[in-house]
């Protein structure tokens, strides 16, 4: 089913992603770290749908997002980062494969972290506290980091941020790889939930099996 939302408002969360607000159809609903198709509801534009993840929370009143643009792709994320409140965009139902299956570590390539953005502030809700769980969290440089200052807020989340692309950097620098996250990993008990760009989401999941943590302890999702 086809639903048509209006946007309420777009403010800059870093340099490149923006925090959307738009209105909720009666009776959507959907699970902390599921995605939606979203195209642009102009011509041009319907047919051309992306993936994006839900940032709020399901008992919200609003549907809100994170997105990255990115305008050397002259694509939808550029669009994007130029609505203004009051444009529509058009979104299918709910779906994806990454869901809180238990406390862990949850491990995110840029702007990958948008379906752990719900699920930590959902447990938080629930719990009043995040203890169990570590956000490992790779970017370029700093100014990339999406809502860090949430992230070092929330109670009893262990964050660990790295770089790759920002040599002056106080943060650890690298891949995010088995030996970066050995000491990190309880594989008799974390759950491991990966997301980022396709060579994270291929690699990470044999590299933190080959740790011992079992298959059903591991959470990532597999676009097309």
């Amino acid at each position: 089913m086809t639903h048509t939302l209006t946007l309420q408002s777009i403010s800059p969360v870093t340099h490149d992603t923006h925090h959307l607000v738009f209105d909720k159809p009666e009776g959507f609903s959907f699970t902390p770290g599921q995605a939606v198709d979203l195209s642009l509801d102009k011509d041009g534009w319907r047919e051309e749908k992306r993936p994006f993840t839900f940032t709020s929370l399901p008992d919200e009143d609003t549907l809100q997002f994170v997105i990255k643009s990115y305008p050397e792709h002259d694509g939808v994320t550029e669009q994007i980062g130029k609505l203004q409140a009051g444009d529509k965009v058009l979104i299918e139902d709910p779906w994806g494969a990454i869901e809180d299956k238990g406390d862990g570590i949850f491990i995110a390539g840029g702007a990958g972290v948008t379906p752990f953005i719900s699920i930590l502030r959902k447990k938080l809700q629930d719990k009043g506290t995040l203890e169990g769980n570590t956000l490992v969290f790779s970017n370029q440089t700093e100014a990339d980091i999406i809502l860090k200052d949430e992230f070092d807020a929330m109670p009893g989340l262990a964050v660990v941020y790295t770089v790759t692309d920002e040599p002056d950097s106080g943060y650890a620098r690298g891949q995010v790889d088995a030996s970066f996250l050995k000491d990190m990993v309880d594989v008799k008990g974390d759950v491991v939930y990966v997301c980022g760009p396709d060579g994270m989401v291929e690699a990470l999941p044999r590299e933190v099996a080959e740790l011992g943590v079992p298959k059903d302890h591991l959470v990532t999702e597999e676009f097309d």
